[in-house]
């Protein structure tokens, strides 16, 4: 499945004016970085996936529309898979894209190229 282009562009809406902002295909999805540190992901299997401190991921699942992120078998710790249905009204998706953002910008910058 591809990604929601439409919420990859309510994604960059909010995304884009921050400074060091871009965004690369990756997870089969479409990743907004801040500082070379990834935010958040349009995913290729429907909403989003989130970075946030792993402290705080717990609190917000509800295994109804906030899921721990895997991927195969394996738990990604810090990154929640939120479904396209929580992230429908322009509120709900700010909140979620500012927590990502948040947690990007909290990190060290990485130089453009550096993996």
């Amino acid at each position: 499945m591809a990604y929601d282009r439409e919420l990859a562009d309510r994604i960059r809406a909010l995304v884009a004016p921050e400074d060091g902002f871009r965004e690369q295909a990756m997870f089969g999805g479409l990743a907004f970085l801040v500082g070379g540190n990834m935010a958040v992901v349009a995913s290729g299997e429907g909403g989003l996936m989130v970075r946030m401190p792993r402290e705080e991921c717990e609190a917000l699942i509800d295994d109804v529309r906030v899921h721990p992120m895997t991927m195969g078998s394996r738990e990604m710790r810090g990154w929640l898979r939120v479904d396209t249905e929580a992230v429908r009204s322009p509120d709900e998706l700010e909140r979620w894209v500012a927590r990502g953002v948040s947690f990007a910008r909290s990190l060290p910058a990485k130089a453009r190229g550096r993996r």
